[in-house]
């Protein structure tokens, strides 16, 4: 099924919103869910409607939450997020850590207290469009084996960063600190395809390509991503004072409960540092370098990051985006949801 930018987004806020969700919040969830889609980002756009409906019903996301902002020093401040929508907290905490960068140089928000906020491209590029440079990193739930480890300890833990050019062009690149994000595989999952055997352990360890049979997910690059997701961990949990590590709380355990997520912004002004005009510039030919670099076979040209994404744009706004039969006639039913994730465990089961 393809539908518009437009459609997907105008769906997905009425469900929001059907499930208890006060306007405003829905557009924004709305907004960054979209947004995944029509990257190609599959794995964090409709696909999690149901689960964040579920959710908000059921009590576990507040339905009209009372943020906070506290500015902890010149260019420090932590957002408590009241265990509302991430996406709306997270969109919110960048919006000052943008006002802070542009008195200060730099800018770090902490974001504590908040639930899942979907694909952190989507807030990076918020800076980037004002001139900044920006990280975003957040921890989740345990579902990654430690580098020579068998149960899993740390979440995905994922890190996205984004910096303007002197162009349109955007370098963007989002990123899990797993072979791939357990989004991924539940995308797999929906369209019962296989997964390659890279991405993913079965319960005893051994490299899987059943979607369903995933035990746990293993670290990109081995030690190099486990020491990855560490930091992640350490600056978007214990710097904030919410659980670290195995302590994260369950996506799916109890939908009745906030879960108390950590997620932190970082963010640069240029100017501060250097002649924003060079900077940009600079990028750009880095950008213009990198197309002219030749190569490898079965690689057709190389892409900067956040290309593709961009390419994916443009083919889907003349096409429509692909959204699975299931998921769009969920998102035209008067359904709220099917009690599908209450109870399960990390992998949705």
């Amino acid at each position: 099924m393809r539908v518009s930018k437009q459609e997907l987004f105008h769906l997905i806020k009425q469900k929001l919103i059907k499930a208890g969700l006060n306007e405003g919040a829905a557009h924004d969830v709305s907004d960054v869910l979209t947004f995944a889609d029509h990257r190609g980002i599959h794995s964090h756009g409709a696909v999690r409607v149901e689960y964040y409906a579920e959710r908000i019903a059921k009590g576990g996301i507040t339905a009209n939450p009372n943020y906070t902002f506290e500015q902890t020093g010149p260019a420090s401040a932590v957002f408590s997020g009241d265990n509302g929508p991430g996406h709306q907290a997270a969109k919110q905490a960048m919006e000052k850590a943008i006002e802070m960068a542009k008195n200060s140089g730099v800018a770090v928000v902490g974001m504590k207290n908040i639930s899942h906020s979907g694909a952190l491209g989507y807030f990076v590029e918020m800076a980037a469009e004002q001139d900044m440079v920006a990280l975003s990193m957040c921890q989740s739930d345990p579902m990654v084996v430690p580098f020579g480890g068998t149960e899993p300890y740390f979440g995905t833990n994922p890190i996205a960063f984004s910096a303007p050019s002197a162009d349109e062009r955007m370098i963007t690149f989002d990123m899990a600190t797993t072979v791939q994000a357990w989004g991924k595989v539940l995308d797999a999952r929906s369209k019962n395809e296989s997964i390659p055997e890279t991405w993913a352990v079965d319960a005893a360890g051994k490299p899987t390509t059943n979607a369903r049979d995933v035990h746990a997910l293993v670290p990109i690059a081995g030690p190099k991503g486990y020491g990855l997701m560490m930091m992640v961990d350490i600056l978007s949990g214990s710097l904030l004072g919410v659980p670290h590590g195995v302590h994260v709380s369950s996506m799916y355990q109890d939908l009745t409960k906030g879960r108390d997520l950590g997620q932190i912004h970082i963010v640069i002004n240029p100017a501060y540092f250097t002649d924003l005009t060079a900077f940009k510039q600079q990028i750009s030919t880095m950008l213009d370098e990198l197309k002219a670099q030749p190569a490898a076979e079965g690689y057709g040209e190389i892409y900067y990051p956040g290309e593709r994404g961009k390419l994916r744009s443009a083919k889907y706004d003349k096409e429509g985006i692909e959204i699975v039969d299931d998921i769009y006639n969920y998102l035209v039913s008067g359904d709220v949801h099917y009690n599908r994730y209450h109870g399960k465990n990390r992998f949705a089961e």
